[in-house]
């Protein structure tokens, strides 16, 4: 069994009866899940390791199987497996929306690869012009090295720069000749770079098109020439442009870099705009610790999903778990959230820092009196068993689903007084005897209103 799968196995054992608001518990999930960010993946076979790198892919070009084919034409030579992602330094800060290709980046430096992150300073004189409406100002030199001047301290978390490479485009493209582009440009029909939506679209509502914008693509794509790329990682969004880089490797005279494009994340603020710098609804690496979680915390609920997917190292097996868990009632939803943040905090402040800024959180947001909430039923019979006044509330449809959410912790007396909640765990025996037997075992002398929690729904306890 390789080492991802062991790590699997042991946050499956949690995930599948623990309770998701225990700190214990969230701190053990996040010490594992935070370890494989430094896990040693080449124990995987080429085909795993390119089924690991699909399953965060929203294209992939060509196909799986000849990233496979590649990683092992690679090792059959002798030879570095080179992945590359390129980000132009359009800003002085890293967000959360450039997370997401360089996890898929990391992950091929921890299968063995040589990872390439290359600083577009050169590039960025032109501008990416992806998905833009108008062209993009051109940036001068002293605004790129203010931008460059803190890039590797912020991605550090996610490379071991003792291996990984960090170079700047500018070191290769400033010695490319006229003769040089005309020979590349010459074998690229006009017709490749507009059919791209984002320009006819500018054309058609009659906004301006420049050669430098048809040609950033093309200068991109000698960075992958450069440096013999095999695959080049990079947003949804940049996949006409990797595109652009198969074709040039090819009329080089390489074989084409494989392609994979990531998701791109919606932003915090819920328009359903990506997460970009221009809009101001990202989430920088310069954010502290109590900032970074606070802000992932305030993003719609909708956006939990595709947050832990694109910036966690869950595997698919383990958000399928907790997908069951919230659909059964017995996770609630803003202990997953609480989990989704703190897996991103960590990923860039640690564990600790991560746990603390959760604990800041929950002081300031999250407590909040059972004793004030409205329409809480009440439960007055005693004399039924735990099972039958949960089925009688319509908590649970059946005695086992009933027994299932206890033997997954989900079900539980809860006592308040001034504030201060005391939560108690039923096991399945408990869950099976009759309420005022349970709570004269429990309760011994606790002082409080005493509710009766099964997942997210509560019932308040009238003792006679």
């Amino acid at each position: 069994m390789n080492r991802l799968r062991q790590s699997v196995g042991r946050v499956g054992a949690l995930l599948s009866s623990a309770d998701l608001a225990d700190d214990s518990v969230v701190a053990d999930l996040l010490a594992e899940t935070w370890s494989r960010r430094t896990l040693d993946l080449s124990d995987l076979s080429p085909a795993e390791q390119a089924e690991l790198v699909a399953g965060r892919a929203q294209q992939l070009q060509p196909t799986a199987e000849a990233l496979a084919e590649r990683i092992t034409e690679a090792g059959a030579h002798g030879r570095p497996f080179v992945a590359k992602l390129g980000i132009d330094p359009t800003g002085a800060e890293v967000h959360l929306g450039h997370v997401v290709p360089m996890l898929v980046l990391s992950r091929f430096q921890r299968m063995g690869h040589q990872a390439v992150l290359i600083v577009g300073d050169m590039t960025a004189k032109i501008g990416d012009p992806s998905g833009r409406s108008d062209e993009r100002p051109p940036l001068g030199d002293e605004e790129i090295a203010a931008n460059l001047a803190t890039y590797r301290h912020q991605v550090a978390p996610f490379f071991d720069f003792e291996r990984a490479q960090l170079r700047h485009n500018g070191d290769w493209l400033r010695q490319v000749t006229l003769p040089d582009i005309i020979a590349v440009t010459s074998r690229i029909p006009v017709s490749m770079p507009l059919q791209r939506e984002d320009f006819r679209r500018r054309l058609e509502a009659g906004h301006g098109l420049s050669l430098s914008e048809l040609l950033y693509s093309v200068v991109m794509a000698l960075d992958s020439v450069e440096i013999g790329c095999d695959v080049e990682i990079g947003g949804i969004d940049q996949f006409l442009n990797m595109q652009m880089c198969r074709k040039v490797m090819e009329i080089c005279g390489q074989v084409p870099e494989v392609v994979v494009a990531t998701a791109l994340i919606e932003g915090t603020d819920g328009t359903g705009a990506k997460m970009s710098k221009s809009q101001g609804n990202y989430v920088p690496l310069t954010a502290d610790a109590d900032e970074m979680f606070g802000k992932v915390m305030s993003v719609p609920d909708r956006l939990v999903a595709p947050y832990f997917r694109a910036l966690s190292e869950w595997s698919d097996a383990e958000l399928t778990a907790v997908d069951q868990r919230l659909a059964e009632a017995t996770a609630h939803p803003m202990d997953v959230k609480k989990l989704l943040a703190g897996e991103v905090t960590a990923a860039v402040h640690g564990v600790h820092a991560a746990m603390a800024a959760r604990a800041q959180f929950v002081a300031r947001f999250s407590r909040r009196s059972f004793v004030d909430l409205d329409h809480v039923p009440v439960v007055a019979d005693l004399d039924a068993t735990v099972v039958e006044v949960l089925h009688a509330l319509g908590f649970t449809r059946t005695s086992s689903e009933a027994r299932r959410i206890a033997a997954q912790n989900g079900l539980r007396l809860v006592v308040e007084l001034d504030g201060a909640q005391d939560q108690l765990p039923l096991s399945v025996e408990e869950a099976l005897a009759p309420l005022g037997a349970v709570l004269q075992d429990r309760i011994q002398g606790r002082r409080g209103q005493i509710f009766l929690k099964c997942g997210r729904q509560l019932a308040r306890i009238t003792a006679p």
